[in-house]
């Protein structure tokens, strides 16, 4: 899935300069065309000075001048609208510029001999042309292809919808006041007139039915092309599988070799893409949803490629038209992402228990004991299974995956965490809770850190009428076994939004986010799982969202709730936990 640009490899330090120095290019090319497209509107609706079009009534006919305003008005809408597709730096955008100033300096010397404004408009050509190999950033191809066919297909019809509707319309028009029936030229003729001249050749609807019919064909063509422009200019869609088997072997031999967290084996999960450093010694593993490319932690790979692969993922989004944006990213990280014009906001922490400290001893740990005790009493009792788990087991979990699912309103989330997959839960560790009577009740599935001795939660999920008391049994349990059986730590992965925004000096969007935490709490329920985890007296670890700008954060916000629920948004909002 990766298309990175074959001269990637080049000095890094030269590939800088370049784009500092065309950065001022483009943030003027793409003001000038605003201001181009409001100078065109303006000059639509202001008449022209009659001394500059006395000479001019030689040559075209009043209905031509005035259509010149009627095209100056439309390229100037147009061009509003891609000014900010220039900034973006879409390569459509530019062809399609170039073709509207083009239109506008000869819509401007027809319509009134407007030369100023045709002056800037070849200034503004002009400069485009020196940019022209700035704008490298592709728009989907297959929507490119569409938004043609739709054009294309918007003239032909809108032509044999207005030509047909004339030639049967008899009677129910008329020009200079006489009733007209238009033969099929005529027809053809007046409907190009429809959107070639201001006056639409004199025509007049006599009758209610033909008023609608002539307004008809303006809304057919103006909502065709507003359809086929949104389509010319659509950032890189990915379809079909996100990645293919090599790249699942290559990015898997990297993050074996050089994964730390647990976000590493969530890379490998079928719901990601994979970007790879111009050096292959680091992989990124990412989502892309609208114009938010979406990485799932920072790089993994060698250290010293780290800022490497940052700067040429951002390349290669740029080439796409994305936002590259960093997802749960670790504090230490932070400086570097920062000297590469990044931001950055807290988006929770990571609860992570010390297993060599651990221990249920202590007036604040009776919750835990008195829990066990009455359950062990009860004949619970926690077993807890190694990869490759039997297909017979994962069977057996699946109706209490789907009652706990049920219970929530909700389906399975994506992304940052696992879902009940039978390839994906073969290869984790999976604690089951039965009861006396061998029947499961609870389970979770964690997931053994990369090169370190540590095992992280992913899914936990019980049956509706469980023991009050059963999470805190099935984790109490949990950690006493992986503390006997030697491991490091034990991390609850991250409860979103706890931490965030919480002192005088945290940034604005945290302190947003703060506000989210606190008020919005009865629809997802954030407290409430902090509030578990923090029973554990865990140690918290920050965790980060890294963004390029504050202006692309409703954006990637957006692509984040589609990530997370697989683009099933109504399932999303509905789910609590």
């Amino acid at each position: 899935m990766q298309q990175f640009p074959p001269k990637l490899g080049w000095n890094r330090k030269r590939l800088e300069t370049l784009d500092r120095r065309t950065r001022i290019g483009v943030w003027s090319a793409a003001l000038l065309t605003g201001i181009m497209g409001v100078v065109n509107l303006w000059s639509a609706v202001v008449p022209s000075y009659p001394e500059r079009t006395a000479w001019l009534k030689h040559f075209f006919p009043f209905s031509v001048r005035v259509g010149g305003h009627l095209f100056a008005a439309l390229a100037g809408f147009i061009l509003l609208t891609l000014a900010a597709n220039l900034l973006r730096r879409k390569r459509v955008a530019w062809y399609v510029t170039v073709a509207l100033l083009f239109i506008s300096i000869f819509s401007h010397l027809i319509k009134g001999f407007d030369v100023e404004e045709s002056v800037l408009a070849t200034v503004l050509l002009i400069q485009l042309f020196v940019l022209r190999k700035a704008y490298t950033a592709q728009s989907d191809r297959p929507s490119i292809a569409q938004g043609i066919r739709v054009l294309i297909a918007a003239i032909v019809f809108t032509m044999a919808y207005g030509t047909i509707g004339f030639y049967i319309l008899d009677g129910y028009f008329s020009i200079n006041g006489a009733p007209i029936n238009f033969s099929f030229s005529e027809s053809l003729w007046q409907t190009l007139a429809m959107f070639f001249t201001a006056d639409n050749a004199g025509l007049e609807p006599r009758r209610r039915y033909a008023e609608f019919f002539a307004n008809s064909i303006y809304a057919v063509g103006t909502t065709t092309l507003t359809y086929a422009l949104f389509m010319l200019l659509r950032p890189v869609l990915l379809r079909g599988d996100p990645a293919t088997l090599q790249d699942r072997k290559r990015a898997q031999q990297i993050i074996d070799e050089f994964g730390k967290t647990s976000l590493a084996r969530l890379s490998l999960l079928p719901d990601k893409s994979y970007f790879f450093s111009p050096s292959g010694r680091s992989v990124i593993a990412y989502v892309a949803k609208g114009r938010a490319a979406i990485a799932l932690g920072d790089p993994i790979g060698h250290p010293e490629d780290l800022k490497e692969a940052i700067v040429s993922f951002q390349q290669f989004c740029n080439q796409n038209d994305w936002f590259p944006t960093f997802y749960e990213v670790l504090p230490g990280t932070l400086l570097l992402y920062q000297t590469l014009g990044y931001r950055w906001a807290q988006i929770g922490e990571e609860a992570i228990i010390d297993l060599h400290t651990f221990n249920l001893k202590g007036k604040a740990n009776q919750d835990f004991r008195t829990a066990m005790n009455k359950l062990t009493k009860a004949g619970y009792r926690l077993q807890v299974y190694e990869p490759p788990i039997d297909d017979g087991l994962i069977t057996r979990l699946k109706p209490v995956s789907d009652e706990w699912l049920q219970s929530k309103q909700g389906s399975e989330k994506q992304f940052s965490i696992g879902w009940f997959d039978r390839e994906y839960l073969s290869g984790c560790h999976i604690a089951v809770v039965y009861d006396a009577h061998a029947k499961i009740i609870a389970f979770s599935n964690l997931l053994s850190g990369y090169n370190r001795k540590e095992v992280t939660v992913d899914l936990m999920r019980h049956r509706n009428d469980a023991e009050k008391g059963t999470m805190d049994f099935l984790f109490a349990s949990l950690l006493q076994h992986f503390q006997q059986a030697g491991y490091d730590s034990f991390n609850f992965s991250l409860s979103p939004l706890a931490g965030v925004g919480e002192t005088s000096d945290s940034l604005r969007v945290e302190k947003g986010l703060h506000y989210f935490f606190e008020h919005l709490n009865q629809f997802y329920n954030f407290k409430g799982l902090h509030q578990f985890k923090e029973k554990f007296r865990p140690r918290w670890e920050p965790r980060y969202l890294v963004y390029p700008s504050l202006t692309v954060l409703p954006d990637i916000a957006v692509g984040l709730v589609r990530a997370d629920s697989g683009d099933r948004l109504l399932d999303y909002l509905k789910s609590d936990s």
